[in-house]
């Protein structure tokens, strides 16, 4: 497992294949290993760089905020570290939001993006209140309580009650959280702006990926992406809720692969 120290924390990451590189952004809580599907079919083809983000994972939290935009410079450090000049950033939910962030303040360093299970309208006031709330129930009592209620929305109906597998990994993901780690993601995802602004004026190719049964970043919020990127793509993953690329891998592989490959002809 190679780890670096940047920007004052130890950044932990996997970097395996040989070819276009492509930098896989994780969502809220999890770590890399939920891209493990993503880099055996794409590791034949291409360099495949998994990073765990501030606090998540084998990565250290530190004493600034955990922003998106820390996040995001975060990633220009490792490739700064790992000498990518350009490439493809794939990000799902809070990934997406730090993905979105990086292609805004370092365009030119985005070969394309790939946006799943993620929108680009900043929080409410309400869903505000309701993360900071939740961070400090996670302060209070640990990570436990909360893991029932994420895996009800992050999973379909037929995943919790047929896939225990799926069900396990995501679950030890969520646990594995340190506690402070999980609170400080909470609060930057609360304090995220809003980016529909800077939709129009992305001049990467993108490719928009939402679980058809995603109730936490919806179709709707795909659909908004997908009318104001121009040239965009829009794979809706039929069966699939907000972990589209653990609960349809091969969808969202092929979907993954395709926009590549186009890309590369």
């Amino acid at each position: 497992m190679p780890k670096v120290r940047l920007r004052g924390i130890g950044i932990a990451y996997d970097d395996v294949g040989s070819g276009p590189p492509v930098i896989f952004l994780h969502g809220f809580p999890f770590n890399r290993s939920m891209w493990r599907e993503q880099q055996e079919a794409l590791a034949g083809h291409h360099r495949v760089i998994t990073v765990d983000l501030r606090g998540h994972g084998e990565t250290d939290l530190a004493a600034s905020p955990a922003t998106m935009e820390e996040m995001a410079s975060d990633v220009e450090a490792l490739m700064d570290h790992l000498t990518v000049e350009r490439a493809y950033l794939v990000g799902l939910s809070m990934g997406g939001y730090v993905a979105l962030t990086f292609c805004r303040r370092f365009p030119l360093r985005v070969r394309a993006l790939a946006l799943a299970d993620t929108k680009a309208q900043a929080d409410t006031e309400e869903a505000k209140a309701n993360r900071r709330a939740q961070a400090k129930q996670i302060l209070r009592e640990g990570m436990e309580p909360i893991t029932a209620a994420l895996l009800q929305k992050q999973l379909t109906p037929e995943t919790l009650t047929t896939r225990s597998d799926v069900v396990e990994r995501v679950r030890a993901m969520i646990i594995g959280t340190k506690p402070e780690a999980a609170a400080a993601a909470l609060e930057g995802m609360a304090e995220r702006p809003d980016q529909r602004s800077f939709l129009s004026r992305i001049i990467s190719p993108v490719l928009i990926i939402v679980g058809s049964n995603d109730t936490i970043t919806t179709v709707a919020d795909a659909e908004l992406m997908h009318h104001e990127i121009g040239g965009s793509r829009l794979e809706i993953i039929s069966g699939a809720a907000h972990l589209s690329n653990l609960e349809q891998p091969n969808e969202f592989n092929r979907a993954l692969a395709k926009f590549f490959a186009d890309l590369e002809q």
